[in-house]
């Protein structure tokens, strides 16, 4: 017998559904909308005692969160960045990258917390199905949008709830604080260190090539001589600090070829000290032309006029190099009469 003789209603369940025979009902419409579940209220829809105990909590978790952030903040002030301690059962650690990590990870948890048990405790969870719509809204559903909205934020209660509205405002107005304290990693501010150097009055100029004290016949006209003040030595831990706001180059020039008066006045025979820092970049100086007294940087060729107060006649550079006041002392040899007036090289965000 083929299948063709074996009648249909053989191979199918009853459309009733025979329970003797194991039949299974056919829906109509497999695929038709079950609908939402019936709504069943929350305690804190029903006990405003229990609502308020929500309330409380959420607003106790963003309180911590508050003081979580000022932790972190005066973590970030005190705790030295070397100190070790032991943390069970973690080990040894850095306290300062415990005690961020544990208040800024607080502060943000309890945020989420805090609300997360807002909108499950006291927001509507009453669930509302809408049909798609195409991307582009028409008028009135744009509208209907804006009171959706309205409707939310009237449900959540946070007009009606100002415990929770103003805790939650000053955990999320606090948080930022923290990234904004991280921004002190970026470096020191500069204060006045960019504008002191350590040349003062009565310091000597040290010849840089036999680290001896200059005379002024040791410096002859059209030469150029690289110098440092006295005490400032190679084995010292901040010397590259200070001699890349200290080095300096000499030049003797004949009085009469000095053309800026200010320059001749701080002089010593014809020999100007200039800061050897390009007023650029910061690279060092380091070519003199005899002929013309000037110099320029090998850097980006910003060239300066020695014997016009180290004005910039070309270049990139931004402003004279800084001249140094030198005498001779009582013993003959070459000192500074104080510090810089201006700040040496590259022009700075509090250059004044």
């Amino acid at each position: 017998m083929s299948s063709q003789d074996i009648p249909e209603e053989k191979h199918l369940p009853s459309e009733q559904g025979d329970a003797h025979h194991g039949g299974v009902a056919v829906a109509d419409d497999p695929f038709a909308d079950p609908g939402l579940p019936v709504h069943k209220p929350r305690i804190q829809d029903i006990d405003e005692r229990a609502a308020k105990r929500s309330e409380r909590t959420v607003a106790m978790l963003f309180t911590l969160s508050m003081l979580a952030t000022i932790g972190f903040i005066v973590a970030y002030v005190t705790l030295p960045v070397d100190k070790i301690v032991f943390i069970f059962p973690i080990g040894k650690v850095s306290a300062l990258n415990f005690a961020l990590g544990l208040t800024l990870g607080t502060a943000l948890f309890c945020i989420g917390a805090g609300a997360v048990h807002w909108a499950r405790t006291l927001m509507s969870d009453v669930e509302v199905a809408d049909d798609r719509h195409e991307i582009a809204a028409p008028a009135e559903v744009k509208a209907k949008v804006l009171q959706d909205f309205a409707d939310g934020a009237n449900e959540s209660g946070i007009g009606r709830r100002p415990l929770i509205r103003n805790t939650l405002i000053g955990a999320m107005a606090m948080v930022p604080l923290a990234g904004v304290m991280l921004l002190r990693d970026l470096g020191p501010l500069p204060e006045v260190k960019l504008r002191k150097t350590v040349w003062a009055k009565g310091k000597l100029l040290i010849n840089d090539n036999t680290n001896e004290p200059l005379r002024p016949e040791d410096v002859l006209v059209g030469s150029l001589t690289f110098a440092r003040p006295e005490g400032l030595e190679e084995e010292q831990h901040d010397f590259q600090t200070q001699i890349a706001k200290a080095a300096l180059m000499i030049v003797r020039i004949k009085p009469e070829d000095i053309k800026d008066k200010q320059e001749l006045e701080w002089s010593h025979e014809g020999i100007v000290a200039y800061s050897k820092i390009c007023t650029h970049v910061g690279c060092p100086i380091s070519l003199y032309e005899q002929q013309t007294h000037h110099v320029l940087c090998p850097c980006h060729q910003s060239t300066f006029d020695l014997s016009d107060g180290a004005r910039v006649i070309f270049g990139p550079a931004g402003h004279a190099l800084p001249q140094l006041r030198i005498g001779v002392n009582d013993e003959g040899f070459l000192e500074a009469h104080g510090d810089f007036e201006e700040p040496v090289g590259p022009a700075f965000w509090e250059r004044g």
